[in-house]
């Protein structure tokens, strides 16, 4: 797992670089995976290569460790957690707060400890707060982070912005890893801009925009294309030596 700062929102990116068990494999096919990656190569020569030295990452994978199990809830709370600090410091932090309330969090235990409790684990007032609040908004329904699946990306997008302490970063983050939506590019990752400076060799970190601007010919499969980024950014681990046959 990768939890890293970037520029538009200080959320976490937790993807399938973690160890340990996560939800499992996500509900899109090896044939719907081949099949974005297919139409992704055919038309950037630049994807092609980065398949090509590090394989087709499944987008959708969210490994915690079994943390959140299959609650968006607590899947939610997890990337608040993580804000600005380290995987494994994030980890510490949730699983202090998953012991005080002995299971998954919900909603209304969640609320119950309030923003002091919360604290005392080691979590920054802000973050503290931003897990009251989002706790409170599902109780009190103006939030539903369970069901969004009914919402178009722009929609579920908006709900979740307008939590207090979830950017638009964080949204994206949530609608790949928990959502499984197909198309989202999270320009505002700063590993995402790094690797499209690198890869298509430019002079200066891109902004923003530009990284919008050059990933609209990756719809509708841009989530596939970030996978890919992502991975561009580790090294590539040699196959191991083939072994000699002796006659």
């Amino acid at each position: 797992m990768t939890i890293s700062a970037n520029e538009t929102d200080a959320g976490p990116r937790i993807d399938a670089r973690a160890a340990g068990a996560g939800r499992g494999t996500p509900p899109k096919s090896v044939d719907v995976r081949l099949a974005g990656y297919a139409a992704l190569t055919r038309g950037d020569p630049v994807l092609r290569r980065i398949v090509a030295s590090h394989g087709r990452p499944n987008p959708f994978l969210w490994e915690d460790g079994g943390r959140t199990e299959s609650s968006n809830f607590a899947a939610l709370l997890l990337h608040i957690a993580g804000q600005q600090i380290s995987t494994e410091v994030a980890f510490v932090l949730f699983d202090r707060v998953r012991a005080a309330l002995g299971g998954i969090p919900e909603p209304e235990s969640v609320a119950a400890l309030g923003p002091e409790r919360l604290r005392a684990f080691g979590l920054s007032r802000a973050k503290a707060e931003y897990m009251t609040g989002l706790a409170e908004l599902q109780m009190a329904g103006t939030i539903d982070v369970e069901h969004l699946d009914h919402l178009d990306d722009a929609q579920a997008i908006a709900s979740l912005t307008s939590v207090r302490g979830v950017g638009r970063w964080s949204a994206e983050m949530f609608l790949i890893h928990q959502l499984h939506r197909p198309d989202i590019l999270p320009a505002g990752d700063l590993g995402i801009r790094r690797a499209v400076e690198a890869e298509w060799a430019m002079r200066e970190l891109p902004s923003i925009r530009e990284v919008d601007d050059r990933a609209r010919s990756w719809a509708p499969y841009r989530s596939y294309a970030a996978a890919l980024l992502w991975s561009s950014r580790r090294p590539v681990t040699p196959a191991p030596p083939r072994k000699m046959r002796h006659e």
